[in-house]
C-alpha cells in the first residue's frame, strides 16, 4: 500500500513538474511573441512578397519576349549572317574551312570516354582542318591508360588527336582548359569547341555552328541545346529535364534574341579565340569558369548566339549525390561570381547601360539569387512559420497565385511531363534547400564556396550491373541514403502540419504534409539511381 502511494506521489509530482515545463516554455513564448516573433515573420513576408513579384516579373517578361520570338522573331540564320562552307577546287578543298581545335575535358571518365571521344572524332570536317585534344586530369592510372589508349587508337586511323595530361589538378575543368590553349599547335587555330565528355555531337555539328563565327565577326560565342539520353532513367532525371528545358527554351533564347548575351553552358559551344584572349581567357576564381568568361567577353562587346534547334546529346547525373554536388557549384558559383564583378559589370563603359541592367538585375540578382532564397525561405520556412503565428496573414496572391502562374510558365518547355507538375514543384523546393545555403555561401564567400566535385557519369554502367546482378539485391547501408538536412526541414513541416490540423483555419496542412514527405523520401535517399558499391 505505502509503495502504491509513493508511485502515484512521484507519477503525480512528474506529470506536475511536466505541466509546469510547458506552463513556462508557453509563457516565454507569449512574451516574445508580440514583441519580436510577429514584427520579424511579418518582416520575412514583407520581404518574400517583394522577391515573389520580382521573379513574377521575369518570368512574365520571359514568356511575353518567347512568344513574340515564335510568333514574329527570325530564326538565328536570318538574324545574323550564315552561309554553308563550300570547297574551293582551285586551292584545295579544305581551303575554305577554318581551323578548329576541339577540346573534350576528362577526369576518370571510365564510362563515357569511348563515346566523347568518338563522337569529336566522327565530326564532318576535314581531317587537316580540326584538332581533337583530349585534356586528361584522372587521377586513375588504369583509366589514363585507357584513355591513352582510345587516342592513340583514332590516331592510327589519321585523325589529328593529342592526349594532354598535366601534373596537378589546379584550377580543375578551368586550368585545363587553360593549360590546353597554351600548346604551340593551337595557334593556328581560329577557333575552339568545348565538348564535356559525356557529350556526343551530330557529325554536322560544326558544320552548322562555325558559320556564324565565319560570317559574323562580331559573334565571340555560339551555343547549342543540350539534348538528354537518360531523361527517362527515373523521376529525378525527368524533374531535371523539365528545369533544364526551360532554361534552354526560354532563358538562353530570350537573352541570345534579345541582348545578345547569355551564360556558356560550359559545354556545347563554339568560342571565337581571339574572343576568348581578349575577355583574359580562363580564371578559376570560381566554380562557374564558363560564366565568368562569358560575362567577361560581353563586357567587351562580343555577342553571342544559341541555337536551339542544334542538339547535342549528354547525360544528366541520376543519383542523388551527383546531384546535389552539381547543384551546389551552380548555384554556388554564380552568387560568388556576382561578388566579384557586380561593380566591374556597373563600370563597364562599352556596353549599353540597359545590357547592364539585364546582366546585374535580371541574368544574376533575379535568377540566380533571388530564385533559390525565395524558394525556400518563403514555401518551406516562412508559409509554414505563419501557421504558428496566425496573426501575420500571408495573401492569397502572394501564397497560392503568383506561384501558381510562375509553376505554369516553367512548364512550357516539357508540354510530356505536364502531369509531373505537382511533383516538380516539390522536387525543386526540396532541392532550394541545398540552393539557398549555397548561395549564401557564394555571396559570403565563405566554407565551401570553391569546392569542386566532378558530376559523376554511369553512362551503361548501371544498366550492366543490373543484368549481373538482377537476381541479388545490393545490400543498402542506411548511413549512406540519410540526409540530416532534409529530414530536419520535413520533420518542421510535418509538425507545422500537426499544428494547423489542430489550431489552424487556413488549411496549408494539406500542402504542408505533402512536402514533408517529399523532404522526407529525400532524406531517407529514396530518390534518383541507387547504385551500389559493390
Amino acid at each position: 500500500m505505502a509503495t502504491s502511494t509513493t508511485t502515484l506521489f512521484r507519477d503525480s509530482y512528474e506529470e506536475g513538474g511536466r505541466d509546469d515545463v510547458t506552463e513556462q516554455i508557453g509563457l516565454i513564448w507569449q512574451q516574445i511573441k508580440a514583441p519580436v516573433i510577429v514584427p520579424l515573420l511579418r518582416m520575412l513576408v514583407f520581404l518574400c512578397l517583394v522577391m515573389s513579384v520580382m521573379l513574377f516579373v521575369e518570368k512574365v517578361y520571359m514568356a511575353i519576349v518567347i512568344v513574340l520570338v515564335k510568333l514574329f522573331g527570325k530564326k538565328p540564320e536570318k538574324r545574323y549572317r550564315w552561309e554553308p562552307i563550300t570547297d574551293d577546287l582551285e586551292i584545295g578543298s579544305s581551303a575554305n574551312y577554318p581551323m578548329v581545335l576541339v577540346q573534350i575535358p576528362m577526369f576518370n571518365e571510365k564510362e563515357v570516354y569511348q563515346l566523347s571521344i568518338g563522337a569529336a572524332c566522327g565530326l564532318s570536317w576535314p581531317s587537316d582542318r580540326v584538332i581533337i585534344q583530349v585534356l586528361d586530369d584522372s587521377t586513375d592510372p588504369t583509366i589514363k591508360d585507357m584513355v591513352e589508349m582510345e587516342c592513340q587508337r583514332w590516331a592510327s586511323k589519321g585523325i589529328n588527336i593529342k592526349y594532354e595530361i598535366r601534373g596537378n589538378r589546379n584550377g580543375y575543368k578551368a586550368g585545363a582548359l587553360k593549360q590546353g590553349m597554351k600548346h604551340s599547335y593551337v595557334n593556328h587555330c581560329d577557333y575552339v569547341v568545348i565538348f564535356d565528355a559525356d557529350f556526343q555531337p551530330e557529325h554536322d555539328f560544326l558544320i552548322r555552328s562555325i558559320p556564324f563565327l565565319i560570317h559574323n565577326p562580331q559573334v565571340g560565342l555560339v551555343q547549342a541545346r543540350w539534348k538528354f539520353v537518360n531523361s527517362d532513367e527515373c523521376l529525378m532525371t525527368r524533374m531535371q529535364e523539365m528545369s533544364l528545358d526551360y532554361h534552354f527554351t526560354v532563358e538562353q533564347e530570350v537573352g541570345s534574341s534579345t541582348y545578345a548575351f547569355f551564360g556558356f553552358n560550359g559545354t556545347a559551344g563554339v568560342w571565337r579565340i581571339a574572343a576568348l584572349n581578349e575577355a583574359g581567357g580562363w580564371k578559376d576564381r570560381t566554380t562557374v569558369e564558363d560564366m565568368d568568361l562569358a560575362v567577361r567577353a560581353s563586357l567587351k562587346g562580343w555577342k553571342f548566339v544559341f541555337l536551339g534547334d542544334l542538339k547535342v546529346k549528354n547525360e544528366l547525373p541520376s543519383t542523388l549525390k551527383a546531384y546535389r554536388y552539381q547543384q551546389h557549384r551552380w548555384s554556388c558559383g554564380p552568387a560568388n561570381l556576382f561578388r566579384k564583378m557586380v561593380m566591374e559589370i556597373a563600370r563597364n563603359k562599352k556596353v549599353s547601360l540597359l545590357k547592364k541592367v539585364h546582366v546585374i538585375y535580371n541574368f544574376f540578382f533575379v535568377r540566380k539569387i533571388v530564385a533559390h532564397i525565395v524558394t525556400f525561405v518563403f514555401y518551406c520556412i516562412v508559409i509554414p512559420a505563419t501557421v504558428l503565428v496566425p496573426e501575420v496573414v500571408i495573401p492569397k496572391w502572394g501564397a497560392i497565385y503568383i506561384p501558381s502562374i510562375i509553376t505554369l510558365l516553367n512548364a512550357v518547355g516539357t508540354p510530356r511531363s505536364l502531369h509531373l507538375l505537382v511533383f516538380w514543384i516539390l522536387f525543386e523546393n526540396v532541392m532550394s534547400l541545398h540552393r539557398t545555403k549555397a548561395t549564401f555561401i557564394g555571396l559570403l564567400e565563405a566554407g565551401r564556396v570553391n569546392e569542386w566535385v566532378v558530376t559523376e557519369k554511369l553512362g551503361d554502367a548501371l544498366k550492366n550491373k543490373a543484368s549481373i546482378k538482377a537476381a541479388r539485391k545490393p545490400r543498402i547501408r542506411i548511413g549512406e541514403r540519410l540526409h540530416v538536412l532534409e529530414l530536419g526541414v520535413g520533420a518542421y513541416l510535418f509538425f507545422c502540419g500537426c499544428y494547423d490540423v489542430a489550431f489552424g483555419k487556413n488549411h496549408y496542412f494539406i500542402y504542408l504534409y505533402v512536402q514533408a514527405v517529399a523532404f522526407f523520401i529525400v532524406g531517407f535517399g529514396y530518390v534518383g539511381t541507387f547504385v551500389p558499391n559493390s
